[in-house]
């Protein structure tokens, strides 16, 4: 298998691989044009954000500065916002449903790094995939990290530290992140 190939699967793979690195750089070219552009020039805002995901459905609102490791890894349903300073680090497969509103300074990490420090000096890592589902609202500052699904109708609060997966239909915060409670029909 390619370090890539091991990438996707969720195996132990070299983030050294020169084409992981090369299919990096590329990202950050777009990335880097994305995030000079004028808030003016939505068009060509667009055309990148198509260019740089591996699936949209539009409409999506992007706020720069965004940062992604390779951006195909990326599916975004439709009506997605993500304000400033989000960071997806997309190693393994992001999959974020219809209606998701992203905070400033969320961040989705789906790369890990072995416990075993001989290991994660050897330049090993692994990549374990998050889902988000429909009608989720992340709050500023959130860290989602491997492995999780967050399901449908969730609000997650602030500066929460997502470490498993959330239920539908709840409200969740903290750190770690827990149910906090059910949504209510009171909450309408």
């Amino acid at each position: 298998m390619t370090e890539k190939e091991k990438m996707l699967v969720g195996q132990l793979y070299q983030a050294s691989d020169k084409h992981l690195v090369e299919e990096r750089l590329k990202a950050r070219q777009i990335l880097f044009e994305l995030n000079q552009l004028n808030p003016a020039q939505i068009g060509e805002r667009d055309r990148l954000l198509a260019l740089l995901f591996g699936k949209i459905a539009p409409p999506i609102q992007v706020e720069s500065p965004f940062r992604c490791d390779y951006g195909y890894n990326i599916e975004l349903g439709k009506n997605f916002f993500s304000n400033f300073n989000c960071t997806i680090l997309d190693c393994a497969k992001v999959i974020i449903g219809d209606n998701v509103l992203f905070g400033p300074n969320v961040s989705i990490f789906t790369a890990g790094h072995p416990v075993d420090a001989a290991r994660r000096n050897d330049g090993w890592e692994y990549a374990l995939p998050v889902t988000i589902g429909n009608n989720v609202w992340i709050g500023g500052n959130v860290v989602i990290n491997p492995a999780v699904t967050i399901g449908n109708n969730v609000v997650i609060g602030a500066g929460s530290v997502v470490t498993r997966s959330i239920p539908d239909d709840v409200v969740a915060a903290g750190n770690p992140c827990r149910v906090l409670r059910s949504v209510a029909g009171g909450d309408r």
